[in-house]
């Protein structure tokens, strides 16, 4: 089998300039290859529980299945129109679910957490980027930075419907509500995305603190500073949504696949 593509990777999270508490949780797990960015809902202590069971979740199935084939015993029915990447991903956010669900039925104080999650796995073949919620994930490429994920929130449907104009959407009241999220009701609907990663793509998986107030012209422009590291990346995109007022909890993890 060919080897995946080398990654250099790197994340921070920031409270932002106006809450307490951080309620986003990411894991970074390169011998995986999963990178994962969530962000909690539900009051501060069960966003921070719901993001965090969520990562947790989703991480420990993919090491569980990290030698499993399609002939292996799935707990959801493997589709095989995707690729074994992407079943992994799909079957990893709905136990994350599952588990979410669990957690409330122990606590009457997390009644009402959910969150979003949005991760990478990168395969040997190619890699898949799995979905659900309001967080982010870009890739630039040849100096164009495009988003990969649709954001399943209010506006932006209305903006994907042609009734709210993106200007209108960022400002409208209702820009924070989530229309699909890990929330422990029923299996959720999970967005996949196959990707083929070439050398010199870097991938942004982000909170909405960072693109709910920096524009993605500005994103882009701190994305391609080859000459800064990953690390100065991610530092540089916080302070831009601090800059901007930091009304939100903010995380931005950058990777970086390398020549092999």
């Amino acid at each position: 089998m060919t080897p995946a593509l080398p990654l250099s990777w790197a994340v921070q999270s920031d409270n932002g300039l106006r809450r307490t508490s951080n309620e986003d949780s990411h894991s970074s797990r390169p011998e995986l290859g999963l990178f994962v960015v969530a962000d909690g809902m539900g009051g501060h202590v069960a966003g921070e529980v719901a993001s965090r069971v969520a990562v947790e979740s989703i991480a420990a199935f993919i090491e569980e299945t990290s030698g499993a084939d399609r002939n292996r015993t799935w707990p959801f029915p493997f589709e095989p129109e995707l690729s074994l990447e992407a079943n992994r991903l799909k079957a990893a956010f709905r136990l994350a679910n599952r588990r979410i669900a669990a957690a409330i039925a122990d606590s009457q104080d997390l009644r009402g957490m959910a969150t979003t999650a949005s991760a990478i796995l990168h395969g040997p073949a190619h890699s898949c980027v799995g979905h659900i919620g309001d967080s982010r994930v870009y890739v630039f490429r040849a100096e164009t930075l495009t988003q990969l994920t649709n954001d399943h929130s209010w506006v932006e449907e209305q903006v994907r419907a042609g009734t709210l104009t993106p200007a209108a959407a960022r400002l409208h009241p209702w820009r924070n509500v989530v229309t699909r999220a890990l929330s422990g009701g029923e299996d959720p609907d999970v967005d996949v995305v196959e990707i083929h990663p070439e050398p010199g793509d870097r991938f942004l998986l982000c909170s909405d603190g960072l693109f709910g107030v920096v524009p993605d012209e500005r994103i882009a422009e701190i994305v391609s500073d080859r000459a800064a590291s990953l690390e100065e990346i991610c530092g540089r995109l916080i302070e831009a949504a601090n800059a901007a007022g930091g009304p939100d909890n903010i995380t931005a993890m950058v990777l970086q696949v390398d020549a092999p």
